[in-house]
Formats: C-alpha cells, sequence, structure tokens
C-alpha cells in the first residue's frame, strides 16, 4: 500500500516572533525534518500544506513572512507539492486529493494539533485512506491542549509516533 506524508502548517507564525507560537515549535520541526527524510526514503510522497488567510493582517496574512512555510521543512521536502488551504481542514476547498492518487495511507503530521491536525485526519475526504497521525510530530498552544487531542482523536483513529512509522 503507498503511503503520502501530509505536513500540515509548519509556518512562521506559530514560531517565537510570529503571530501564535506553540509549544516547542522548534522541537518539533526538527522532528519533522528527520521524519521527511525518512518518508523519502521509505518511498512515501510528501505534501505539504499552507495555511493563507485572506486578512490582510494577523495570522497567516496573505504576502507576509508569517504564512510562509519554515525554511528547513522546504529544504527536506525538495520538490514536494503544496496545497494552500484557507480553512482547517486541508481537504476542504483544496487540490489535496488530486495529489492523493494512488494512496492507501496516510500520515499526517503538522501544527495545530486540536484544529488542522484534526480536521484533516477526520475529514469526510480521508475516509478512503487509513489514517494515521503522529503525535509526536504535532503540536499546539499548550501541551495539556496537545494531549487533548491526540487522545480524542485516538478513540477515533491510529495514533503513533515516528518511531513506530519507519
Amino acid at each position: 500500500m503507498s503511503r503520502a506524508f501530509l505536513v500540515i502548517d509548519i509556518q512562521n507564525d506559530y514560531f517565537p516572533g510570529g503571530v501564535l507560537p506553540l509549544h516547542q515549535p522548534e522541537e518539533t520541526e526538527a522532528r519533522l525534518v528527520a521524519a521527511i527524510r525518512q518518508a523519502k526514503e521509505a518511498g512515501d510522497k510528501i505534501i505539504l500544506v499552507r495555511h493563507v488567510s485572506k486578512a490582510a493582517q494577523g495570522l497567516f496574512a496573505a504576502g507576509g513572512t508569517g504564512s510562509e512555510i519554515r525554511p528547513a521543512i522546504l529544504a527536506a521536502a525538495g520538490d514536494a507539492p503544496v496545497v494552500t488551504k484557507a480553512v482547517a481542514d486541508a481537504f476542504q476547498d483544496t487540490d489535496l486529493g488530486s495529489h492523493l492518487a494512488g494512496i492507501g495511507e496516510l500520515i499526517v503530521t503538522g501544527m495545530m494539533t486540536q484544529n488542522c491536525v484534526v480536521f484533516t485526519a477526520m475529514s469526510k475526504a480521508a475516509e478512503r485512506f487509513k489514517v494515521t497521525v503522529a503525535g509526536d510530530l504535532c503540536t499546539a498552544p499548550s501541551e495539556i491542549v496537545h494531549r487533548i487531542a491526540l487522545n480524542a482523536l485516538g478513540s477515533k483513529l491510529m495514533v503513533s509516533n515516528a518511531s513506530e512509522l519507519f
């Protein structure tokens, strides 16, 4: 079964100096960079997701540096496609589905666990895949919010760590 490794919203606004810094974003980013390399070695398709707001200011403002995907993620992902979204669910009103032709398993990672990760992993459009959320490759505004979201997801989907995937 072929797999896709989905990396959601590793963007500047979630890091120190951004509009909404999350819990341990640098550590999560470092783990993601390593996992992207492992996923590529395993033959997985890498897909990046970027949230862009329609607002001129604030979180992920179009044209602002806060909406840019982090350079280390872009470098690790190479020529991976970038899907642009405007809502939490990376499938909603995007071309994500077209990048998943022939894919049977979807590994979901990224920011924010309780929002974009949950809504993408539990999207109606994701039901055709075997979905796994890599909990150690996600983060949220706080550790407790992250853990609560993973616990809730675990009652519906597979939640694991990167070490269990590669």
